[in-house]
């Protein structure tokens, strides 16, 4: 396997497909500090494709672990406000952004008292958030394997393993993965327009220690992978990506989801999360571990207890087939369907985007300063919606997708 060539590769598909990036865009790169190697690949291919200024924010979990251990609780949801303020002047200048994903030691604040844990949302930023939802952005996140990462995953730092999967669920392994990609975006797109012309008012989970109805918004849009910029600029925002989503009702959550795989939460991992909801709010959240740093997480203000996105995805998944955990959100959400706590997509309405904070919450569309996916669906759950007749519309069964 050549490695330094399948870099070269993976950064300019990332760069020319996934963040798309234009001629005289500044682009901004986040990534663990283990990833130097394809940040530089990045860098280069960024420059090839034009940009004007690539700026580089290496993240350190081991500094987080150390501020989650010496410093004072009532600091811990504290963040830099020039770290917030670079994304809002990237949407301001229409620049781009590549995140890199792929932690290294996804288990590494297993020692931190979980409450103080979930205080620091850290490298999670309130202004990326509102960078997504403005449409001025082209933007991706991709994972990068690492030695580390690879032991997390499979025991032993078989790297070749985790790049020959990789390099599958990106359709690197094709002749021409651009054509690959976008046969596979006309898949998903057909899929959120049957979801759209079914009319759905609500989706309803159904399986082991799951019994879950998502209440959705009167003229919310499913979306697929492929996105545009507020001035026409194409992008994908999760590569790989396997699904498609939607904005559910923040008020109209109800009942109870085990979650189907761990979730590592910045550091954390979370097994066997069991939610509880009533009137959208979350009123239970029981783990056999990691459950208090998702209450500490849940804290942060009102809509931190309210969902803000639910997402379907079946077994045609190149990532679910794998049937390996790879303790990576990126990756774990694109194995199977998944719901995330927190902010909603504005742009999964019409008008969204430039839509006042009063007009969101009189829709339902959640506000937060967190958002958090996490897995609840695989073979033995079973997703059906229903229309607001009353009409039952099979959706996902025996994690076949049932929708043409």
């Amino acid at each position: 396997m050549d490695l330094d060539k399948l870099r070269r590769d993976y950064a300019t598909l990332t760069v020319r497909l996934g963040a798309n990036v234009a001629p005289g865009q500044i682009v901004a790169i986040m990534a663990h500090i283990e990833h130097v190697d394809f940040v530089r690949a990045l860098t280069e291919a960024s420059y090839e494709a034009g940009a004007r200024y690539v700026d580089v924010w290496y993240w350190d979990a081991h500094l987080k672990r150390s501020r989650l251990m010496n410093a004072t609780e009532d600091s811990l949801d504290w963040t830099p406000p020039w770290l917030e303020e670079r994304y809002r002047q990237l949407t301001e200048e229409r620049g781009a952004s590549i995140v890199v994903s792929g932690d290294p030691e996804p288990d590494l604040l297993a020692d931190v008292p979980p409450e103080r844990a979930g205080l620091d949302s850290m490298p999670r930023l309130v202004s990326r958030l509102e960078m997504v939802n403005s449409e001025q952005v082209n933007w991706t996140i991709v994972a990068y394997p690492t030695k580390a990462w690879a032991e997390a995953v499979f025991g032993e730092p078989d790297i070749e393993r985790l790049w020959g999967d990789l390099s599958a669920f990106m359709r690197l392994d094709t002749p021409d993965p651009v054509a690959a990609w976008e046969a596979h975006l006309t898949t998903l797109r057909a899929r959120a327009q049957a979801l759209n012309e079914a009319g759905l008012d609500l989706v309803h989970f159904s399986g082991p220690h799951t019994d879950l109805r998502v209440g959705l918004i009167p003229g919310s849009h499913w979306q697929a992978a492929g996105f545009t910029t507020a001035w026409g600029r194409t992008h994908i925002p999760n590569m790989p990506t396997e699904e498609v989503f939607t904005t559910p009702d923040m008020r109209r959550t109800e009942g109870v989801v085990r979650a189907t795989k761990p979730l590592a939460l910045e550091g954390t991992i979370v097994r066997d999360l069991e939610l509880e909801f009533r009137n959208g709010d979350v009123v239970r959240v029981d783990a056999s571990s990691g459950a208090d740093a998702i209450r500490g997480q849940q804290k942060a203000d009102p809509g931190a207890r309210r969902l803000g996105e639910v997402a379907l995805v079946d077994r045609s998944s190149p990532i679910g087939r794998t049937g390996v955990v790879y303790l990576d959100t990126l990756l774990d959400e694109n194995a199977t369907s998944h719901i995330a706590y927190g902010a909603g997509y504005a742009n999964a309405m019409e008008g969204g985007k430039d839509a006042s904070e009063s007009q969101l919450d009189d829709w339902g569309v959640n506000r937060s300063k967190v958002h958090t996916d996490f897995m609840i669906g695989g073979p033995e759950v079973n997703v059906t919606g229903f229309t607001k007749e009353g009409e039952e519309i099979p959706l996902i069964v025996d994690n076949v997708w049932q929708l043409d």
